[in-house]
């Protein structure tokens, strides 16, 4: 499983590296293009994938970081780093969004009139579109396993789509003499962001403060345990995920006898199993009490002892 895990981040990583050179390209070109045909249009969309490049150099970054190992002062490594990673980039994205909304908006009310070379518009978007549509191939089979290849992910497909609304709005002022369409296309392109970046933003968040990660119900959690005839009471119980795949559980359970201790190891590393089948938590830490005079409520404050 180990090997498995380094293996998926190694692919992760030369993924990136390569979605990094192509939108670099596709960058230059644009900027480039903007200048040559006088399109603002273009050259948002090359600000858009330069951005995008930042986001993937992030994302890059943290998937190097996430395989360091643990030290005395990093006991849990940087394996944050790809969740924090993926927290800015669909920050970002929301950002840039709002920020596209607006834009277009204010072009849209006061009309942009400006004459632009619509066939270099057109071919650069066509670039574009194939560039990022590679890139997208490239980094969408890891994005389904890592909250941080899922943000790089929507970060492509957004340009991918964005470049889409700049060719047509090319075609559109080139042969039509339609202005309104960039604008009316970027607010599109804009809503789609947000309703795509929102629930991973929220997901991220949810991880980085701890939450009780979603699909888990402590109660349920604290009942199962509590139906084998050696425990009392499972109490002051916390459950959060350390990364994307890892959940982490502890808490305290109070037994019906007073065992010893290698008996009560037993029993602690039979429910930890049971927790690991049956609830995919991975990792369990559970403090054994024997008629312990506090607090037994499910989830304890962090002011009682042992916590």
């Amino acid at each position: 499983m180990g090997e498995h895990h380094h293996h998926q981040h190694d692919l992760q990583g030369r993924s990136l590296v390569i979605t990094i050179f192509l939108n670099i390209a596709i960058t230059v070109a644009q900027v480039f293009g903007a200048i040559i045909s006088h399109s603002l249009s273009l050259l948002s969309d090359a600000l858009h994938n330069f951005s995008d490049v930042m986001a993937l150099l992030i994302s890059y970054i943290a998937n190097k970081l996430s395989k360091r190992k643990y030290t005395k002062d990093k006991s849990f490594g940087y394996k944050r780093a790809e969740i924090i990673a993926a927290f800015i980039n669909a920050a970002t994205l929301l950002a840039l969004s709002v920020y596209l909304i607006v834009e277009s908006i204010e072009r849209f009310v006061a009309g942009n009139q400006a004459m632009v070379n619509g066939t270099v518009v057109a071919i650069l978007a066509g670039f574009s579109i194939l560039a990022n549509g590679i890139s997208v191939l490239v980094v969408k089979k890891h994005s389904e396993h890592s909250m941080n290849m899922r943000s790089a992910y929507l970060h492509l497909f957004s340009d991918m789509l964005s470049s889409v609304a700049v060719l047509l709005a090319g075609l559109a002022m080139k042969y039509w003499g339609v202005t309104w369409i960039d604008s009316a296309l970027s607010i599109a392109i804009a809503v789609y962001l947000i309703v795509s970046a929102w629930s991973l933003f929220v997901k991220t968040v949810r991880v980085l403060m701890q939450f009780t990660p979603s699909g888990l119900d402590i109660t349920e959690i604290a009942s199962y345990v509590e139906q084998r005839e050696e425990v009392n009471n499972l109490h002051h119980v916390h459950v959060w995920q350390l990364t994307d795949h890892e959940i982490h559980l502890e808490g305290h359970i109070d037994f019906v006898n007073d065992i010893c201790i290698s008996e009560s190891n037993k029993l602690i590393e039979e429910i930890a199993m049971d927790l690991k089948t049956n609830f995919h938590i991975g990792h369990c830490t559970f403090q054994a009490e024997f008629n312990v005079d506090h607090d037994k409520s499910i989830v304890g404050g962090s002011h009682e002892c042992g916590c």
